[in-house]
């Protein structure tokens, strides 16, 4: 049986306090902060959440048909998915790993990025030449972009740029306005396709990940001022679906996909790591033949690289230290795409300490008189004595006096029906704990 024990009662003042006191000595929120992968997999219909302090999957979430691309809220409380056949976007809660939302939106949603300030979505349709803007306050669509083969889309961490890519039919990225959702320009890439793009984290500079049928795979750069392509970084002969760049700036990670699944023969897959300030290759991951990388995310430390593989079912850690695959975590079938979020849980808040909170509150406030108080503070007391005692039955008759005298409280005018039905809820709250 869980106890409730009761023990010494505080002001509320004092609380406020001493709980200041804990954090000023603690720290508020770094030892409960969680950093979570999510990873889509295609062929499960399924998000399985990493905890990166271990490397491993603490949940996997049921969302829509074939999972594509995810992205998370600043705040890292709400994951964001697209579903390709279900034509729907999952949002996942961070404090319960559940969808708690479903998006309709049009045909063939693809990729997704969400704005700086965490107040909206924006969601590609290739197939239907348009950009749905989701509010996520309200997880509704309040406008569409027409934008020609929309792919894939990054957001400037600062700002109110976003830079969408074009698996087809268009040579060139397209740079479009969030505060008014509109197209700022076209820039043109010497290429055939345009796959996946990342943006520096101060703004300046945008990597794209892109294919020519003659040349073969190249990472453009663009410079963010001119909107112009400043140097072209030569990559292995393969598919290049990812890159991500790392939080400082100094490094962008690209997939190199050559294991057969996606576009070409069988070949070398790698991890090409690539120097920003010079702008070309310093070191490549070799991965076994076969192997096909596809998703690339960095942790908000910096210090992993996490690539999800498509052959293998698995999400591969690597040590950007080292530039080595450190553990390798099986997820879910064809996983396709990855992002992080880090966030602080809400504290879980005792409803029997809440409830003596409010009562106090009220004497304090000269709503309650001292006497009138005390009376629902003792019954209060008593209840968590019979419950700790074992006497459910006797804990749940102090519970409902409780509410009987909230009640008679409210008829004679003493609280009004907001402040009534705010102890009597808590009281409930309560009452189901104890199993009444």
């Amino acid at each position: 049986m869980t106890k409730f024990t009761h023990k010494l009662v505080l002001g509320p003042a004092i609380r406020v306090v001493m709980f200041a006191l804990l954090l000023a000595g603690f720290g508020s929120g770094a030892a409960l902060a969680q950093t979570r992968g999510y990873v889509t997999n295609a062929q499960d219909n399924t998000v399985s959440v990493i905890d990166t302090t271990t490397a491993s999957i603490i949940a996997t979430v049921p969302v829509g048909s074939s999972p594509s691309a995810v992205a998370v809220t600043p705040n890292g409380r709400f994951a964001y998915v697209t579903n390709l056949f279900s034509n729907t976007v999952s949002v996942i809660s961070a404090a319960s790993n559940t969808v708690v939302a479903t998006v309709p939106l049009g045909i063939s949603p693809g990729g997704i990025a969400i704005t700086p300030n965490g107040a909206f979505a924006y969601v590609t349709s290739s197939s239907g030449s348009n950009i749905s803007v989701i509010a996520t306050a309200t997880n509704t669509v309040v406008t569409t972009m027409p934008v020609a083969f929309p792919f894939m889309l990054a957001m400037a961490p600062v700002g109110n740029l976003g830079y969408v890519t074009h698996g087809a039919f268009v040579n060139g990225v397209t740079v479009i306005n969030t505060a008014t959702n509109s197209v700022v320009t076209d820039i043109p890439v010497p290429a055939d396709v345009t796959i996946s793009a990342a943006v520096t984290p101060d703004g300046a500079f945008v990597y794209v990940t892109c294919l020519s049928f003659t040349a073969g795979s190249k990472l453009a750069v663009i410079d963010a001022a001119t909107n112009t392509v400043v140097a072209i970084v030569p990559l292995p002969a393969t598919f290049a679906p990812g890159v991500a760049i790392t939080p400082l700036g100094v490094f962008a990670y690209v997939a190199n996909n050559g294991g057969g699944v996606c576009c070409v023969g069988p070949g070398p897959s790698s991890i090409s790591v690539i120097d920003t300030s010079s702008n070309t290759e310093v070191s490549r991951i070799s991965l076994p033949i076969g192997f096909s990388p596809n998703g690339v995310a960095v942790t908000p430390d910096g210090a992993f690289v996490y690539v999800t593989e498509l052959s293998t079912n698995s999400v591969l850690v690597i040590n950007t230290a080292s530039n080595s695959v450190v553990t390798i975590v099986p997820v879910g079938h064809f996983p396709q795409s990855i992002a992080f979020g880090t966030f602080v849980p809400e504290p879980e808040i005792d409803p029997i300490e809440l409830l003596i909170d409010h009562v106090e509150a009220l004497i304090a406030g000269g709503t309650l008189t001292q006497d009138k108080g005390a009376g629902l503070l003792d019954k209060i007391h008593e209840a968590v004595a019979k419950h700790d005692a074992g006497q459910t039955g006797a804990a749940c008759n102090q519970l409902n006096s409780f509410i009987n005298q909230v009640n008679a409280f409210i008829g004679n005018g003493t609280l009004t029906p907001a402040q009534g039905q705010s102890l009597i809820d808590l009281a409930n709250t309560i009452q189901s704990d104890f199993g009444c």
